[in-house]
């Protein structure tokens, strides 16, 4: 059985089209376009109607992909920007005109749990961060049962609005300014995890520029570990760089060049709190977990709502 889900975040729209084959999931295709739609959120909180046509036109093309590739069932859900947005409902009706599906939106402990579920299924007792554009979501568990699980209003596009970062002595105050909005959340638990994983287009990027692997190849990177001295070391190579610089640099996404330094902030910001010294790439996120919960029967009696 082929099925496909699409993720519509605060910095991307991506797709996941996979095989459910003897109780596995199989990835088939993977699939983005970069449409910043939390940058589109005006002073009052709505999206910019250009950047939701251009999100709703990313997520028509996937749609149409997914049929290509006989999907039997496709779904489209949300996360931080279209969750933070007024005008929520507008995207949501333009997103059923386009494509015909019921757009889903997670709520922050949803993504969160998903995206734990999709990046640490098997890998026991372990602690998840999902960096995204609007969002980080922080989970600390097993898949049967976790222990913490919070989704902080900080993410890499939310921060680069926040302050600007183009020396490297800008590095220090926007990685105490991420450690205040994370500590700002619920106290951590004390039983904290030696396995950390990370998910999402910062890690993905940051493995690769560390491990020197063209950022085509970026599927390379999955398993890969980063340790702080080595996020801390290109954090501090990219931040005087111009953003023309960075796209030069072996690794870069080219649509992430603006942010990424912010985005690794984030992740500083989290090592230094949590004492987290190294941690290890995945592929797999909430695209993956929002396949595994909604066939949960299919895999495990586990679901999250």
């Amino acid at each position: 059985m082929i099925v496909a889900t699409i993720g519509v975040g605060s910095n991307s729209v991506r797709m996941l089209i996979a095989r459910i084959d003897g109780g596995t999931l199989a990835s088939i295709l993977r699939d983005r376009a970069g449409t910043r739609l939390f940058a589109g959120l005006d002073e009052n909180g709505n999206m910019d109607v250009n950047a939701m046509e251009l999100t709703a036109l990313a997520v028509a093309e996937q749609v149409t992909s997914a049929r290509a590739q006989n999907a039997r069932e496709i779904t489209v859900f949300a996360t931080s920007a279209v969750r933070d947005a007024k005008n929520q409902q507008v995207f949501c009706d333009l997103i059923k005109k386009r494509t015909g599906i019921e757009l889903e939106v997670l709520s922050g402990e949803t993504e969160a749990a998903l995206s734990f579920l999709g990046a640490a299924e098997e890998s026991g007792y372990a602690g998840v961060i999902d960096i995204g554009g609007g969002s980080t979501e922080v989970v600390i568990g097993t898949a049967e049962k976790f222990a913490y699980a919070f989704s902080h209003q900080l993410g890499a596009v939310r921060l680069f609005n926040m302050h600007k970062l183009d020396r490297v002595s800008d590095i220090e105050e926007v990685i105490r300014l991420g450690g205040k909005i994370l500590a700002a959340g619920p106290v951590l638990t004390p039983d904290t995890p030696d396995r950390w994983i990370g998910v999402g287009g910062t890690f993905t990027t940051l493995a690769a520029m560390v491990h020197k692997i063209v950022w085509t190849d970026s599927a390379c990177v999955h398993g890969l570990k980063i340790t702080y001295d080595q996020a801390l070391d290109t954090a501090r190579l990219l931040a005087p760089m111009k953003k023309e610089e960075r796209v030069g640099v072996i690794g870069m996404r080219p649509q992430r060049a603006d942010i990424v330094v912010h985005g690794i902030c984030i992740l500083l910001s989290c090592m230094r709190l949590w004492g987290i010294g190294e941690i290890i790439v995945s592929e797999n996120g909430n695209l993956n977990g929002f396949l595994l919960n909604r066939y949960a029967h299919m895999f495990t009696e586990n679901s999250y709502k």
